[in-house]
């Protein structure tokens, strides 16, 4: 398993400097190989390839006039970038032909100089950790690092990360052996039902209270953002406005992310399953509630979750979007109906219970998930009776809903 841990750095200002002509360099160095393909591609030529691409915008335009400079920065972040370009090529067209999940792909764009947010990676042969506790890049030097948490394991790359604000982060990835943080096993498993009002609601009644970080800081915001739009283009003043907007826009994410991650730590933590309805986020991010929506970022939160399931040997289901978890009674089954946005309690006509909307559609999405698990598990136990060992069993339709279980086995040491 693959993870990121991010530091904030504290770079002196020789530092700062040189770690400027890094990101410029490594974003010239992308400009020029983009620039190469798409003039071969306009006259009608082969594509090039990743080592000529490599020799014509490293080794050959370091001897020219106009690229010596590139000789100033380390090769190793020029290589990486052109090793990025490739990968970005290759999503590309493996997202054409149907070879990638998610959303289609885009060719690769030319970078600019005046985008705020820059960064360039090392690999294993440009950086150290030192004994001091202070990470060495090549021709940077050692740079402060804030260590907030260990490593658990070596760092294969690190991603140096200058923001809008002017902040420094350095960003490492780290390999780790699936299932190595597999939590002890607990009896519990709870239903969440996602919504503006309150965040989260769980099937056991608590709910979570939706932070709305956005909301907080929209007046001076606006009040920032008027004082950046009276400055002159170009100006000293306008470059110090814009870094206080953006400084209050890290702000806003920095807290956005606190909360995320505390929330579904906690979630993960006192849940052996957890049992949730995917949303289909990019179409309620165009309605009425586009703000608040992308405000409470729920595909964040569904990503995280699912992320930590499968690290911590957890069980997350996930059900499908159509499934009218509002609409029933969890006592009886009885469908009410579609219910009002206002209406956030409602009584069964069937059994007389009455109902909070968000608990019942909690409750619901347990109970559902709950049974397309029981219903997965005996369609697995069936094929795995009358099949050869080589047959491993598991269900090849998309269903309504997607198990996502940590290894070992089919469903995990700790779903079994």
């Amino acid at each position: 398993m693959r993870l990121r841990y991010n530091f904030r750095l504290y770079p002196d200002a020789p530092q700062r400097e040189m770690l400027a002509k890094t990101f410029g360099c490594a974003r010239v160095v992308w400009n020029d190989a983009l620039a190469a393909r798409k003039a071969a591609r306009q006259a009608g030529l082969p594509f090039i390839g990743d080592a000529e691409i490599q020799r014509l915008v490293l080794t050959a335009a370091k001897k020219t006039p106009g690229r010596a400079w590139l000789t100033e920065v380390s090769s190793v972040v020029l290589q990486q970038s052109v090793r990025d370009l490739n990968t970005a090529y290759r999503n590309f067209f493996d997202s054409v032909r149907g070879r990638r999940r998610g959303p289609r792909m885009g060719l690769p764009r030319f970078k600019s100089r005046h985008e705020h947010r820059q960064t360039a990676r090392f690999n294993s042969n440009a950086f150290s950790l030192t004994a001091q506790g202070r990470l060495y890049l090549a021709k940077v030097g050692e740079v402060e690092v804030r260590w907030s948490r260990a490593l658990p394991a070596a760092p294969s790359s690190v991603t140096v990360v200058k923001d809008a604000a002017g902040r420094y982060f350095c960003s490492f990835v780290v390999m780790v052996a699936d299932g190595g943080e597999v939590l002890p096993e607990v009896d519990t498993e709870t239903g969440i039902d996602l919504g503006l009002t309150h965040y989260a609601t769980f099937s056991t009644g608590d709910k979570v209270t939706n932070p709305k970080w956005l909301r907080r800081r929209e007046k001076k915001l606006a009040r920032l953002q008027r004082s950046l739009s009276g400055k002159e283009e170009g100006s000293k003043n306008r470059d110090k406005a814009r870094v206080q907007l953006a400084r209050q826009h890290a702000k806003v994410a920095d807290a956005r992310r606190d909360f995320l991650h505390k929330t579904t730590t906690s979630i993960i933590l006192e849940n052996q399953g957890t049992h949730i309805e995917t949303l289909s986020v990019r179409g309620l991010a165009r309605g009425r509630n586009a703000r608040s929506v992308n405000d409470a970022s729920w595909g964040a939160f569904l990503a995280l979750l699912e992320g930590k399931a499968a690290r911590y040997g957890r069980m997350l289901v996930k059900i499908g979007g159509w499934y009218p978890s509002s609409q029933l009674c969890p006592c009886c089954g009885w469908k009410v109906g579609k219910l009002a946005l206002q209406v956030r309690e409602w009584d069964c006509r069937r059994c007389g219970e009455h109902h909070d909307r968000d608990v019942a559609a909690a409750i619901n999405i347990l109970l559902e998930g709950q049974r397309i698990l029981r219903t997965t598990r005996i369609t697995v136990a069936a094929g795995l009776a009358g099949h050869g060992e080589n047959d491993c069993g598991g269900q090849v339709r998309p269903g309504e809903a997607t198990p996502t279980l940590a290894p070992p086995g089919i469903y995990g040491a700790q779903a079994a």
